[in-house]
């Protein structure tokens, strides 16, 4: 009979072929496993840069409307373009016409020079030849009246004045005492004027010109061949004397009794990092110009920090005790103890609301353009009661506009509490929705108090001085040139708010009578 297959054998090729599959079956499902974490890493990594990459589009259209970008840094026509992204938006807007020529429209009353009745000179030009119109020789007719025409310059001369300074003998000792030579006058030596030295701090504190080219300069203009070491000195010699005179004590003591302030900061660029003075070590942080202002811009006072901590921001502002306008930063509410009420900025909440609402999609952040509508609304609101002499916004409309805008704030952090975002933090529609929920009584407050202007403009137009000398010069050397640059500016600006012009405020700065700001109590007593 022939062999009979091994039921055994079969059974054992099954069963390996059977644990073959199976491990087959484990491989795939781990590779497939494995495929799958990928392809979810891969989903999330995609996800990641399209939020990213939405977020550096966002940046890229974000202007000195809708963020802290200064007008200066925006592109060639960003200015042309938000205007016909208004047209586009608002069709009642009037469009210009298509042959409208740039500058004052016919009728449009200018400014310009009037004729001095009381001129320096007079000098008589020679008579017309020949007739405009036909071209007669006119020589020898009769006189038909006069015009005239004037010229205003100043004259640019070198003035030399040598003071005799005559020694007398003592008849007790005979020692010889020579008299003193007037304030900047230096006996034995010669030394420039006070125009030379308007010129040069002029030059390096407003016109941003670094000592070198500003010495070139007045050379080219003024004939005289100063040095870039003079430009320096002179800058350095008017801070000394303004520091003598007390110059910052008294900017506090004015500032304390206003009932109003505005502030600021900005970041500066310094090559020589800022040190604590006790420990000696570095101190963290950029260096940094503070702008205290009023907002009416007679006095305005640039203090120069070591960094943006708290610490050294409430310090400067201890003295205070009115309201303050301010932006978002945080160190601030450091001082709401001591303070009569803050005003956050309004010009900044409508910046980042407007940059919230570029996000999208679609209407879905409309509400942050809502708050503009309603903050605006309200200002318009003041500005009326203003007008008509009232104390207060009419409750109801007050009530409703609130309620607008507290309804609108609410929808924001509804609709972005769960939204994805790229990067650490919340959404930026719910984080700007959660701050203005918190600070809805300062970004409200002045509605409430009519004394307080409803943004800081003051403090952020003189914040544009050390933005401007950094973008010409580009750094401060130390920190004390920075302190010196900011009280000379402070000085200059606040003796121009009070109609002393740049020569007159040096002039007397370097003679010993500096300008100082009276308190309002004492131009009270004053009057």
């Amino acid at each position: 009979m022939p062999d009979e297959p091994d039921p055994s054998g079969v059974a054992g090729e099954q069963h390996t072929v059977a644990a073959r599959l199976r491990a087959v079956v484990e491989a795939k499902d781990a590779e497939l496993a494995v495929l799958r974490a990928e392809l979810g890493a891969e989903r999330e990594l995609r996800r990641r840069l399209e939020l990213r990459l939405a977020e550096l589009e966002r940046r890229l259209r974000m202007d000195s409307s809708d963020s802290g970008t200064p007008s200066s840094r925006e592109r060639i026509g960003a200015r042309e373009r938000r205007r016909a992204e208004r047209r586009k938006r608002d069709s009642s807007e009037r469009v210009r016409r298509p042959d409208r020529k740039p500058g004052g429209q016919p009728g449009h009353l200018g400014k310009g020079l009037t004729r001095d009745p009381d001129p320096d000179e007079w000098w008589q030009a020679d008579p017309p030849a020949q007739c405009r119109r036909c071209g007669v020789g006119l020589d020898g007719v009769a006189g038909a009246g006069s015009s005239w025409a004037q010229v205003w310059d100043v004259k640019i001369m070198r003035h030399v004045i040598e003071y005799r300074l005559p020694g007398l003998r003592c008849p007790c000792c005979g020692t010889v005492t020579t008299a003193q030579p007037p304030a900047g006058a230096h006996a034995g030596s010669v030394s420039y004027g006070p125009l030379l030295n308007t010129a040069a701090v002029v030059l390096a504190a407003y016109g941003n010109v670094p000592p070198e080219r500003a010495a070139r300069l007045m050379g080219m203009l003024l004939r005289m061949p100063v040095s870039a070491g003079f430009v320096d000195k002179a800058a350095a010699r008017l801070d000394r004397r303004l520091e003598d005179a007390g110059f910052d004590e008294a900017m506090r003591a004015a500032l304390a009794e206003e009932p109003v302030l505005a502030a600021d900061e900005s970041p500066v660029n310094v090559l020589a990092p800022g040190t604590d003075p006790d420990t000696g070590e570095v101190v963290p942080g950029a260096a940094q110009v503070m702008v205290i202002r009023t907002p009416a811009e007679r006095l305005v006072w640039l203090r120069a920090l070591a960094s943006r901590r708290a610490e050294g921001i409430t310090a400067l502002l201890s003295f205070f005790t009115g309201f303050l306008i301010v932006d978002g930063y945080s160190a601030y509410q450091q001082l709401l103890p001591q303070l009569a009420g803050i005003q956050q900025c309004c010009q900044h909440v409508i910046r980042r609301c407007r940059a919230v609402a570029k996000l999208g999609p679609g209407s879905l952040q409309s509400w942050a353009t809502d708050i503009i509508t309603v903050l605006c609304e309200a200002h318009q609101a003041v500005e009326d009661a203003r007008s008509r002499g009232q104390p207060a916004l009419d409750a109801g409309l007050l009530k409703d506009l609130r309620e607008r805008y507290d309804d609108a704030v609410a929808f924001g952090i509804i609709h972005n509490r769960l939204r994805d975002w790229d990067g650490d933090g919340n959404h930026p529609g719910y984080a700007l929705g959660c701050w203005l929920r918190e600070h809805a009584d300062q970004v409200w407050l002045f509605t409430t108090a009519f004394n307080v202007e409803w943004t800081s403009n003051s403090a952020e137009r003189a914040v544009k001085g050390p933005k401007r000398h950094q973008a010409v010069s580009g750094y401060w050397h130390t920190q004390p040139t920075l302190g010196r640059w900011c009280r000379i500016r402070s000085y200059l600006d606040s003796a121009a708010g009070h109609g002393l012009i740049a020569l007159d405020a040096i002039r007397n700065a370097l003679t010993g009578r500096p300008w100082l700001p009276a308190t309002p109590a004492t131009a009270r007593a004053a009057a």
